[in-house]
């Protein structure tokens, strides 16, 4: 009986003896020491666990995802660049971008088209034709940028190989750019075949295409706004839209910026909204785009930026033609610091 009792008071002693050293050594005090250096090895990601039942847990399926299927979309999603800042807090700035399916040639502008009203009330298309110009197409590009607002462009083939680098101006800008023909040439008058016609839409995008070094939106607009029925059928074989507009500035016509931002805002105050034809070759619209930009702005009225899909795929043959005939390079790569440099002043 004392044999037995001896043993049972021994085991107690050794369990409180083993338990007193394990607190101390391994227990709650332990993580007081400095941990060993020792480098682990990368993790692994995870792969989706068919297993898992969100069910069980409660959460929505919707908020869980394993470690594995999320690299998997993170690798799959397309690189999104960051929208620069706008420095002017009261901008005008672009209220909303549409894309536009060019697939057979749909017409744009209430002047001759009007199956597609897309536009809500105080929205409006900012359009310039005939560029690039020196002098005009900047100014109008900084009004457009300090407004931190965005059009669509319709230069003419000719002035793009005149000036390549001002339509490279228009493009880093962010605007969309199509054409307007390569001569600016009637394509509804009588002496106009169809193969002239065509010649006159194809060299535009060629010229356009060369000066940007990059194929530009499919979006045509007919000199004039004369739509010959014959090109306008080729067009939607080539699945480029058609532009005409809801209001004209004739700013061609204009003999004073104010002028023209009067014309501008009493159209737009009786019809509400539209896409405004404008000019960027002609110098009193570039010295009235600021005021005009303003008082869009103070009216309530909002910008639409119209993009396209798809870009045009130029016809090698007036690719070549057109190389061929201006006869010198497009656009020089070169900076003007090493073409132009000062030696005496």
């Amino acid at each position: 009986m004392r044999s037995a009792l001896g043993l049972m008071l021994a085991s107690v002693v050794a369990s409180v003896v083993i338990t007193a050293v394990w607190f101390w050594t391994v227990g709650r005090h332990a993580h007081v020491s400095t941990p060993q250096t020792i480098a682990a090895a990368p993790a692994k990601l995870l792969p989706p666990s068919p297993a898992a039942n969100p069910a069980r847990s409660g959460a929505p399926r919707d908020e869980i995802e394993t470690t594995g299927s999320i690299a998997e979309k993170l690798a799959a999603a397309p690189l999104v660049q960051a929208k620069p800042a706008c420095a002017n807090p009261d901008a005008l700035g672009v209220a909303r971008v549409v894309e536009i399916d060019t697939t057979g040639g749909p017409g744009f502008g209430f002047e001759h088209f009007k199956q597609l009203d897309f536009l809500t009330d105080k929205e409006v298309v900012l359009t310039f034709d005939d560029g690039p110009w020196p002098n005009n197409t900047p100014a109008v590009l900084k009004a457009l940028a300090d407004e931190c607002t965005r059009a669509v462009f319709f230069p003419i083939g000719k002035h793009a190989t005149f000036h390549p680098e001002i339509l490279k101006q228009v493009a880093a800008a962010g605007h969309t750019i199509g054409a307007h023909t390569w001569s600016h040439a009637n394509l509804n008058s009588k002496k106009m075949t169809e193969q002239l016609a065509k010649d006159e839409i194809e060299k535009g995008y060629s010229a356009v295409r060369l000066a940007l070094g990059a194929a530009p939106a499919p979006f045509f607009r007919f000199p004039e706004l004369q739509h010959g029925p014959a090109a306008m059928a080729y067009l939607g074989t080539r699945n480029i839209a058609i532009f005409s507009c809801d209001l004209d500035s004739f700013d061609f016509r204009a003999k004073s910026a104010e002028q023209i931002v009067a014309t501008v805002m009493t159209k737009l105050d009786k019809q509400g909204k539209g896409i405004i034809l404008m000019h960027d070759f002609q110098k009193h619209t570039a010295e009235a785009m600021p005021t005009l930009l303003r008082r869009l702005k103070a009216g309530g009225y909002k910008v639409v930026q119209m993009k396209a899909r798809t870009t045009v795929q130029t016809l090698p043959e007036y690719d070549e033609a057109l190389i061929k005939e201006i006869k010198l390079p497009v656009a020089s790569t070169r900076p003007v610091g090493s073409v132009v440099q000062t030696v005496s002043q």
